[in-house]
């Protein structure tokens, strides 16, 4: 997991926190909206990591293939 996707995540539960702990029902649920959002926000993150990680491992398993194959 990134350094990116762990703010995320902490935005999150921090937002999960603030709506806990509002009394109007209006503030809760843009607390609620605001940690779904960050929610998202990291799982974004962490398919793009995934993503990358991806490519970069397909690059290097076609640089080890022999000079033969590539042809």
């Amino acid at each position: 997991m990134s350094a990116q996707s762990d703010f995320y995540l902490a935005r999150a539960a921090e937002a999960r926190a603030s709506a806990s702990a509002a009394t109007l029902d209006n503030v809760r649920d843009r607390w609620l909206r605001s940690e779904a959002s960050w929610g998202e926000m990291a799982a974004r993150s962490e398919r793009g990591d995934k993503r990358r990680a991806q490519i970069i491992e397909e690059k290097a398993n076609a640089s080890d293939a022999p000079a033969s194959e590539a042809v």
